[in-house]
């Protein structure tokens, strides 16, 4: 029998996952300049956790999760994103007690049953930052220059970043506008979608989000309620101290009063940062502020923010706007050896080459020299290392160029730092 990928799933082929790596330490290297540590949470968290953290009217919740019952009957949910579940994490391990704020960041597969589609699989991995403690605006602005100096070190350019604020409970800012919203909407009912025309009494901030084109159309008329008409003080002074601070840094912004992102737990600052270059499909990030989501999953009441990125779609962005990575899985040496006295002192000398930090490949059968230096030229080794019975005499080895194809000897004693001189020379 055949067995075949799950639909939605992907393998990761070597050329890939060398690019992969070098995104990952790349945003490793940007957070940490930032003050983020790295978080680990489980694949698999009680469904609830979901539910109440994410929004049971949201399409994650409704139609995307992977949910079963364990051997004790306990509900289940591989984790269809990371937010959820490092708030818990907070919350259960103290770090409340760390100095504010609590900066950390994560990397690691998602799980949604949805479509698949470029860039979009049931299993598909996250970068993210989540900031806990601090309310300032300022970090608001912080959290969103993160992602874009993370783009610029990967070469995207032409970066604008949309930006909106959602309100907040109080009964004179977003219940305000939802009801203005809601009235709206309920004399051209008959123009959403089934699902929307189900979102209109349980959530109208959803249908803002819908994607089909009779829905969009309805906020084309004439009348749509603005949230920024009805932001209360503090939330109105807050957002104008974010735009402040993005024209501070001279980030490229425009104000979207329709962002308002897909989960529930939002409040106040929205954002997606959008790519000019990408045509239809151009957010490459988004997040935003979650002020409500500690105290409704049973912390304390703490002021967070955050934002994610999809992996695969990152590295679409780079494939479609031409980017090379800087990538080279190659070998650095490979030995090529003449009879088995050569290959015992090949494969020692390997050892200690490794050891070094070089990275090295030899033939451990018996091969001829042709078909060992073939197989070096395919592998794209920067150095060949020629050991036969001669060389064993003399107790040197032959290096070989492999881009130019000069060639010396080297005495054994000598080799290994000579190697190294050379390849991080060339590197």
């Amino acid at each position: 029998m055949k067995y075949n990928l799950v639909r939605g799933t992907k393998d990761i082929l070597p050329g890939e996952s060398a690019k992969w790596q070098y995104v990952i330490n790349k945003t490793t290297s940007v957070f940490s300049r930032f003050g983020y540590s790295e978080i680990k949470t489980p694949v698999f968290e009680m469904t609830e956790l979901f539910t109440r953290g994410i929004g049971e009217s949201t399409d994650i919740v409704t139609k995307e999760m992977y949910t079963f019952l364990d051997k004790k009957g306990r509900s289940i949910t591989l984790r269809p994103e990371g937010t959820a579940g490092v708030a818990r994490a907070y919350i259960e391990d103290n770090l409340n007690i760390a100095p504010v704020p609590v900066k950390l960041f994560y990397i690691g597969p998602m799980f949604r049953y949805e479509r698949p589609q470029a860039g979009r699989y049931r299993e598909h991995w996250q970068l993210g930052v989540e900031v806990f403690g601090s309310n300032s605006p300022m970090l608001d602005v912080e959290v969103i220059s993160t992602g874009l100096l993370l783009f610029k070190e990967l070469g995207v350019t032409g970066l604008k970043t949309n930006v909106n604020s959602i309100g907040c409970m109080n009964d004179n800012c977003r219940p305000g506008y939802i009801k203005a919203l809601r009235d709206f909407l309920r004399s051209r009912s008959g123009k959403l979608c089934d699902t929307c025309k189900v979102r209109l009494e349980k959530n109208p901030l959803r249908i803002l989000d819908c994607k089909v084109e009779s829905c969009r159309n309805v906020f084309k008329e004439e009348g749509v309620p603005s949230i920024l008409n009805f932001l209360c003080a503090d939330c109105s002074g807050h957002f104008e101290r974010v735009k402040e601070y993005l024209a501070l840094i001279k980030a490229e912004y425009v104000v979207n009063d329709r962002l308002v992102r897909g989960l529930d737990y939002y409040t106040g600052t929205v954002f997606e940062i959008m790519c000019d270059r990408l045509g239809a499909q151009s957010t490459v990030m988004g997040g935003g502020r979650y002020n409500k989501l500690i105290e409704e999953l049973g912390g304390q009441p703490t002021p967070a923010i955050g934002f994610s990125v999809g992996l695969e779609r990152l590295l679409l962005t780079l494939e479609a706007l031409s980017i090379q990575l800087p990538v080279d899985s190659s070998p650095d040496i490979y030995l090529v050896t003449l009879g088995q006295e050569a290959l015992k002192k090949a494969f020692l000398l390997a050892e200690e080459l490794r050891s070094s930090g070089l990275r090295v490949v030899m033939a451990c059968e018996d091969k001829s020299m042709k078909a060992q230096m073939k197989l070096a030229d395919t592998l794209k080794a920067k150095k060949a290392v020629i050991i036969g019975d001669n060389e064993l005499k003399e107790a040197v080895a032959v290096v070989k160029d492999m881009a130019t194809g000069d060639q010396k000897k080297v005495a054994f004693k000598e080799l290994i730092p000579q190697l190294n001189q050379a390849l991080s020379t060339k590197s």
